[in-house]
């Protein structure tokens, strides 16, 4: 798949099959994740690939009780890595890394896409108890969490602001 096409066909998927995701897709997925750009290369991020059904319904708890991200057979919690990334100070902890872990997911997003999985980025969720939840770090952060499988449907695609309300060219 070209990367625009995955770019186009990505959507926020919420009802998965009850389907094993087969082992050369996740790898294909962690691959995605690690070669996202970082500030200063540090990779100050970290992700937890959970398969455990206790601790996706945990997690779903936490999310405010999306209990579709339990129905995932394949649960991603992206974090930060505030020790790795203290040597840019404060921006690099309250911007940067969390930058870097975006990117990361945006390409776990577009992999996903291309392998035909679905996945969804959730970001509403209650950080104490995943931390809890996943016996962070006080050095770690959770970012997001990004339930993934093979869809069960896919969504339409939402409307789209005007590319003329989002971008101003500057000449």
């Amino acid at each position: 798949m070209e990367v625009f096409e995955a770019i186009l066909k990505r959507r926020s998927v919420r009802n998965f099959e009850k389907r094993e995701i087969p082992k050369e897709k996740i790898e294909k997925l962690k691959e995605a994740l690690i070669w996202a750009p970082s500030a200063g290369n540090l990779q100050a991020r970290r992700f937890y690939f959970v398969f455990n059904e206790e601790i996706k319904k945990k997690l779903a708890v936490a999310a405010l009780n999306q209990n579709f991200i339990a129905q995932a057979p394949l649960v991603i919690v992206g974090c930060c890595d505030l020790e790795k990334i203290s040597w840019y100070g404060e921006r690099g902890r309250n911007l940067y890394t969390i930058c870097d872990v975006s990117a990361a997911i945006e390409n776990l997003l577009l992999m996903a896409t291309a392998e035909e999985l679905g996945a969804c980025w959730v970001g509403a969720f209650d950080e104490e108890k995943v931390s809890k939840i996943l016996s962070l770090s006080q050095n770690e952060r959770p970012i997001a969490i990004i339930p993934v499988g093979f869809p069960k449907e896919i969504p339409f695609p939402p409307e789209r602001e005007p590319k003329e309300n989002l971008i101003k060219e500057i000449k």
